[in-house]
């Protein structure tokens, strides 16, 4: 299928996963597996050739890296959160400290999520740039919905959920633990939104309400 509108952009994508990482380095020493700055230092790594791969059109190559570069920071975000909640029972952190360590890692899981929503649905960002309008994925966005002519009219013949249409669904998903307009259609989805909520709820609900009990 031939398309009319350029690929779409990749530096969303990108500083969400640098974003990431500074919010990982951020977290105090104590909740993170080795030095804080790991995490910066394997991001930024795989980001280079991932771009570089998407430049030259090796879109296999550009998959690989991409998804290593998810699975990577997602193992970081888990093992932090994991070490939170272990070591609320010693009661030795802070109010403050937990509140902030939340805040951190609530604000991750939705850039993360988002991410991982970007990088899979409808094939990914490869596959929705070929097609060059988006017809079918796991999420059904209003855009999707329109009729051919009421899609002429307003300019959305070719539309394509960019970065930021995931950033808003994993928001709602992670302040409502729900969609909003977007109905989630696929079994994967489903359970990728029901584990971001759960991590939401840890993190919010949790950790956060411990805090302000012990303040």
């Amino acid at each position: 299928m031939s398309t009319h509108r350029s690929p779409q952009a990749r530096w969303p994508a990108i500083l969400a996963a640098l974003a990431i990482s500074g919010l990982y380095y951020a977290l105090p020493a104590h909740l993170t597996l080795g030095p804080g700055w790991w995490l910066f230092a394997i991001t930024a790594g795989l980001l280079v050739p991932t771009s570089l791969t998407h430049q030259m059109g090796r879109v296999r190559l550009n998959e690989v890296f991409g998804y290593a570069l998810l699975v990577v920071i997602t193992a970081g975000l888990v093992s932090s959160l994991s070490l939170l909640v272990m070591r609320l029972p010693t009661h030795k952190d802070a109010p403050v400290e937990l509140l902030k360590a939340a805040a951190a890692l609530w604000a991750s899981n939705v850039l993360l999520f988002a991410s991982w929503y970007w990088r899979l649905d409808g094939g990914g960002p490869n596959e929705r740039d070929r097609q060059g309008a988006h017809v079918d994925g796991a999420f059904l966005f209003p855009q999707m919905l329109m009729d051919d002519e009421l899609k002429k009219k307003t300019g959305e013949e070719h539309w394509s959920p960019g970065f930021v249409d995931y950033l808003f669904l994993a928001f709602n998903t992670s302040t409502a633990f729900s969609p909003t307009d977007v109905p989630v259609l696929t079994r994967w989805a489903k359970v990728l939104m029901m584990v971001q909520s759960i991590i939401s709820l840890t993190a919010v609900a949790l950790l956060a309400a411990r805090a302000v009990n012990i303040l």
